[in-house]
C-alpha cells in the first residue's frame, strides 16, 4: 500500500532531486479512458482521495483522437508526485491516453514518480502483450499510421508506436490492483 500525505518527499528523493520536490502542486495524477470509468469507478477514485486530503488532479475534458496533450495535462503530469493509471478496456483506443502514459513512466524513470496501475476489467496479461481490447486499438492505430500518406506524419505515428507499445508492456509489469466490476 502506498500512503501519500502532503509533507511526505519520494522514496529515495536528496538534496539534488529537492527542487523537483518543491516542484510537486498534486500529490497524485490521474490517467484514464474517460468514456469507461469517468462516471463510475474514477469518479468515486477521485472523490475518496479528495475526502482523504490527496491533493489530487482529474482532467474533466475528453479529448479527441489524434490531439497533442494539453500543455496543462503535460505539467499536471510533471508536477505530481505519483500517478494513478487506471487501464480499462478502451484506454488504448485514446492516443492522449497512450500519450499520457508515456509521459507518466518517463517521470517515473527520471524523478522517481511513483506509479500505481489500476486494471479495471482487464488482464495485466492483455497489457502487456497487447492482445484483446489492447490488440485492437494497437491494430487500429498502426492502420491509421499506415494510412497516412504524409511520410514525416507516418515516421511519427510509428515512432509513437513504439513508444506506447513499450509503455503498456513497462506498466503491466508494475505491481497493481485489478478491479473486476468495483
Amino acid at each position: 500500500m502506498v500512503v501519500l500525505t502532503e509533507h511526505e518527499s519520494l522514496p529515495g528523493s536528496s538534496s539534488s532531486s529537492s527542487t523537483h520536490d518543491l516542484n510537486h502542486r498534486y500529490d497524485v495524477f490521474l490517467s484514464f479512458r474517460g468514456a469507461d470509468t469517468r462516471n463510475g469507478f474514477t469518479d468515486h477514485l477521485y472523490n475518496t482521495l479528495l475526502d482523504a486530503r490527496i491533493n489530487t488532479f482529474l482532467d474533466d475534458e475528453e479529448i479527441e483522437t489524434g490531439e497533442p496533450l494539453k500543455p496543462e495535462l503535460e505539467s499536471a503530469i510533471k508536477s505530481s508526485r505519483s500517478s494513478i493509471i487506471v487501464l480499462s478496456k478502451n484506454y488504448a483506443s485514446s492516443t492522449w491516453c497512450l500519450d499520457e502514459l508515456v509521459l507518466i513512466l518517463e517521470q517515473q524513470r527520471s524523478f522517481n514518480q511513483i506509479v500505481i496501475p489500476i486494471f479495471y476489467d482487464v488482464e495485466p496479461t492483455d497489457v502487456r502483450k497487447q492482445q484483446s481490447s489492447f490488440g485492437e486499438a494497437m491494430s487500429k492505430h498502426k492502420e491509421r499510421m499506415e494510412a497516412e500518406t504524409n511520410a514525416e506524419k507516418r515516421s511519427e505515428w510509428g515512432r509513437k508506436m513504439g513508444l506506447w507499445e513499450r509503455a503498456l508492456t513497462q506498466v503491466a509489469d508494475l505491481k497493481g490492483q485489478v478491479a473486476n466490476g468495483r
